[in-house]
């Protein structure tokens, strides 16, 4: 067992037991330890307080540009609100007074041109860009206004008469639809050729219909071509034509209106099947019936109807 040391403590003037060497030493270095964390956080207490790195100063930078810009950008932002009101009540009535339905209903989606995906852009310039943004929409947003307004001039104006919108048959569903207008086979000499309208494939005897107001300009009765046939002046350019009927309940320079019986579904004339073929007419121009009856099915329906009218290859007439 090794001898004890004792020391004399000239300040106390006591003699004590010696401290290890190791002891001391790690001592030391606890105290210098903690003393250089807490001086360490001291300096980092000031130096946050009174001074700022680069993205700090650019942050506060940004804040006080958004201060700045946020009270004009919020004015904007119900001046848009309130374009956008007035623009739906418009559409709206648009969509009643010349396609007799009502307007769809859209979900409103964020445009994704409204703010382009880059990191080209500094964090300082995106609300300047959203601010140009803003008053583009403005702009755009006023110059629909106004093609507005002269729609709804045009729509009461004197003489004014809507589109064909309406079905020609009743109970519309989509095996009905045959082929539309565009080069088709003929089911008789098996070549093709052009083909002016849409067949609504139907049973003998269904009740055809006026699809919109209009006076019915030409009646013919034959047992060639398009066999029994209605033609109706709509106004504004448009006519439309049923042929293949079995008869017809009209005479020339009647006037009819949309959704009245004109005749029946026959096969009158070269004729594979009983359907209706129906046509439309703007300005001597044939147009696809297909793209008129958007008001009148459902948006799934009508996108169906689209492609089947366009897939089908062969007429029935």
């Amino acid at each position: 067992m090794g001898k004890k040391k004792y020391v004399f403590d000239s300040d106390s003037f006591k003699v004590g037991k010696a401290e290890r060497k190791g002891r001391k030493i790690a001592l030391t270095a606890l105290k210098l330890f903690v003393a250089s964390i807490s001086l360490t956080v001291v300096y980092y207490i000031f130096f946050a307080l009174f001074f700022s790195t680069d993205k700090e100063r650019a942050l506060q930078n940004e804040n006080r540009m958004l201060e700045r810009m946020y009270p004009e950008m919020a004015r904007k932002a119900g001046l848009l609100e309130d374009v956008v009101r007035g623009l739906k009540i418009r559409d709206g009535k648009i969509y009643s007074e010349i396609f007799e339905t009502e307007a769809p209903e859209l979900d409103k989606v964020l445009d994704a041109n409204l703010m382009p995906l880059t990191d080209s852009i500094a964090e300082e310039d995106i609300v300047k860009l959203t601010e140009a943004k803003a008053d583009a929409l403005m702009r755009e947003a006023g110059r629909i206004e106004d093609n507005m307004a002269r729609i709804l001039a045009i729509c009461s104006g004197e003489g004014f008469s809507a589109p064909p919108m309406g079905l020609p048959l009743r109970d519309f569903s989509l095996s009905m639809t045959g082929a539309s207008v565009g080069r088709k086979m003929n089911p008789f000499y098996k070549v093709i050729g052009n083909h002016e309208g849409l067949d609504f494939m139907s049973g003998l005897g269904n009740e055809v219909l006026a699809t919109a107001d209009g006076t019915v300009t030409e009646i013919v009765r034959s047992r060639k071509g398009p066999g029994n046939v209605v033609v109706i002046d709509h106004g504004n350019g448009y006519l439309t034509k049923y042929a293949h009927l079995q008869d017809m309940t009209v005479q020339r320079g009647r006037k009819v209106g949309k959704g009245e019986v004109i005749g029946y579904v026959g096969m009158s004339g070269s004729s594979f099947a009983p359907h209706l073929h129906y046509e439309v007419w703007k300005n001597g121009q044939v147009q696809d019936p297909v793209n008129y009856f958007f008001g009148s099915v459902s948006p799934s329906d009508y996108a169906e109807m689209s492609v089947a009218s366009v897939l089908t290859g062969q007429s029935l007439d």
